[in-house]
């Protein structure tokens, strides 16, 4: 297994283009072997095309004196030239782009790393599709500018310097008249660059509202159809496809007016040097055969220039894709500076005065939560919804951190606790069931419990009443279940999530509405299995339906963010407070 290395140290100015660079040649470093030897390619590139500009002295010459021994010489300096040329190019291309490719892969496997890390509210800020986009088509942006525009740069960059160098000893006046132009080329680059990341950042943020829609349109996609939700979903998708049309086609257009502008610059600069030449005094006594060859040099720069000028858009959109899939690396991940790491707790919770916001300018949605649970009870949560009951087993597995107050597991506060230890003393079960692509053993036995035999899968399954129909399933076990489980029914996909809980028998259980889309057969089976399972284990049950949890040790009733009423079913009627209404309510709704 390879070290893993940690390039995504925060730069001191993130806004930086030098900045990013830096980050970028970071991800080069272990690959300075094949990157040298594509500087090598393109120097000997470089060197060929430059000397197929002085070979036009030769030329003339061979053509002068027809003699034996120029044209073999004539003939091989070609051959030459091109076989070099084409080593240079063979070179050049195949390790810039092995080094770029090695580059994407490391960088695509470090954002996809540091995603696992952050924290809860970092994916409520930001849609799925919008960070699918980061790793898919701002990382391929990177991609252009560390290779084949790196390649551009370096091949024809060193060409120029060639020509200018040869154009400089042939004659040095006629070289500095030609470069009259380079400021003007200068501030062309200048201000096309710059128009050029800004406009790349625009598209990158339109291809991830592009990816947005068309993931929630593709997964929703039943009630897109029943709800007649086509034509307001195409107009949504039409919306920001020509959003992102619109920018695409501004870089089209200042890439497309750039080049012609220093095109014409560099043909000025040529003429200016034909006209100049019929002048003696800068002619110096040249022969014709170097006249040819410095007009050739200088003609043969155009080409270069032009794709040097050109690339330009490709690295704009690589530093923009930089900027941004760097802010993501730059995102603080989940505090995890605990060090308690238990192979197993009692189940001991103690929640004393805790309050929770999602944001400092926001109301606490928790307000001086205090209980105990004692290891091994349950204590069910009731109320409307919005009345924080989510929320407040979300904190139990520090998804979120509490702003007031403290909460405790056999009496270790839970920051002290590493989160992967404080995690593993903890199963969980929600209403929105999340599968994966995968077979039905691979998602019960998901994660760390990949381990686990065949014979305890089954025995998982069983308990969870799922075994009636994986049973019946083609391969049983090992069938596929399709993208979150869309081969199955509502019931079939929360038996495997509780089957997966089963399984993993963690001392401290959550049950998010976990039977909340069964039938009422399937409940009656899975409230059996369990009330089988939270013996012995500290359960917290969120439940919807009151019939659900009247066994439980205790429940509690909360309304805006405070609990309101604590005791046991029995017990909460015989009040006649909140909890009474809501059985009333619901009593009534069920007649």
């Amino acid at each position: 297994m390879t070290e893993s290395k940690d390039y995504s140290a925060r730069p001191k100015n993130p806004d930086s283009n030098w900045e990013t660079y830096k980050r970028l040649l970071a991800y080069v470093k272990p690959f300075w072997v094949a990157f040298l030897l594509s500087v090598l390619g393109n120097v000997i590139y470089a060197g060929a095309s430059t000397g197929m500009a002085a070979a036009m002295e030769y030329v003339i010459t061979a053509l002068e004196n027809p003699t034996d021994e120029n044209r073999i010489l004539l003939t091989l300096t070609i051959v030459g030239v091109f076989a070099l040329r084409g080593l240079g190019t063979f070179l050049g291309q195949y390790f810039i782009n092995y080094v770029g490719r090695n580059v994407i892969n490391a960088l695509r496997q470090d954002v996809f790393d540091r995603l696992l890390k952050l924290p809860s509210y970092y994916f409520d800020a930001n849609a799925s599709g919008r960070l699918v986009s980061k790793l898919t088509f701002n990382v391929e942006q990177v991609a252009a500018a560390t290779s084949n525009a790196i390649t551009i740069m370096f091949r024809e960059g060193l060409t120029i310097l060639g020509l200018l160098g040869f154009m400089f000893y042939t004659n040095w006046k006629l070289t500095l008249l030609f470069l009259v132009v380079g400021p003007l080329i200068g501030a062309v680059v200048t201000y096309a660059s710059r128009r050029f990341r800004r406009i790349s950042q625009r598209i990158q943020s339109s291809m991830g509202d592009i990816t947005h829609v068309a993931s929630e349109s593709i997964t929703g996609y039943r009630v897109v159809r029943v709800f007649g939700g086509q034509h307001y979903e195409r107009e949504r998708f039409r919306e920001m496809n020509d959003k992102n049309l619109k920018q695409s086609l501004k870089m089209a257009t200042t890439q497309a007016v750039s080049v012609p502008v220093i095109q014409l610059l560099v043909a000025f600069a040529i003429a200016s040097l034909v006209w100049t030449m019929l002048s003696p005094g800068i002619r110096s006594g040249m022969t014709t055969g170097e006249l040819v060859a410095f007009i050739t040099a200088a003609s043969t720069m155009s080409k270069p220039i032009r794709q040097v000028t050109s690339v330009h858009a490709e690295i704009q959109k690589g530093v923009a894709a930089s900027h941004d899939v760097f802010s993501t690396m730059d995102e603080q991940p989940e505090k995890d500076e605990g060090t308690y790491q238990p192979d197993r707790v009692e189940g001991r919770i103690e929640f004393d005065q805790v309050s929770f916001r999602y944001g400092e300018e926001l109301d606490d949605v928790l307000k001086n939560i205090s209980m105990t649970i004692p290891p091994g009870q349950s204590v069910a949560l009731v109320g409307r919804s919005g009345s924080g009951k989510s929320t407040l087993v979300s904190l139990l597995p520090r998804f979120y951190e509490y702003s007031g107050g403290d909460i405790r597991l056999d009496g270790h506060s839970l920051p002290e606790f590493s989160l992967e230890a404080l995690r593993a003393q903890i199963a969980l079960v929600t209403q929105n069931v999340v599968l994966f692509n995968d077979t039905v053993a691979a998602n019960i036995a998901y994660g760390v419990l990949r381990e686990c035999s065949e014979e305890q899968i089954r025995e998982a399954a069983a308990k969870a009443h799922a075994l009636e129909f994986i049973d019946r399933m083609p391969d049983g076990m090992q069938t596929v279940i399709g993208d979150n489980g869309i081969m199955l029914s509502g019931g079939q996909r929360q038996r495997l999530a509780i089957a997966r809980a089963l399984l993993k028998d963690a001392p401290v259980l959550i049950l998010d509405e976990a039977t909340s889309a069964l039938d009422t057969e399937s409940e009656r089976h899975i409230q059996e299995a369990l009330e089988t399972v939270m013996q012995g284990r500290t359960t917290l049950v969120i439940a919807h339906r009151l019939s659900t949890i009247e066994k439980a040790d205790r429940i509690l009733v909360m309304e805006a963010g405070e609990i309101v009423e604590s005791g046991a079913h029995k017990e909460l009627l015989a009040k006649g407070g909140a909890y009474a209404q809501l059985h009333q309510m619901q009593f009534s709704e069920q007649g």
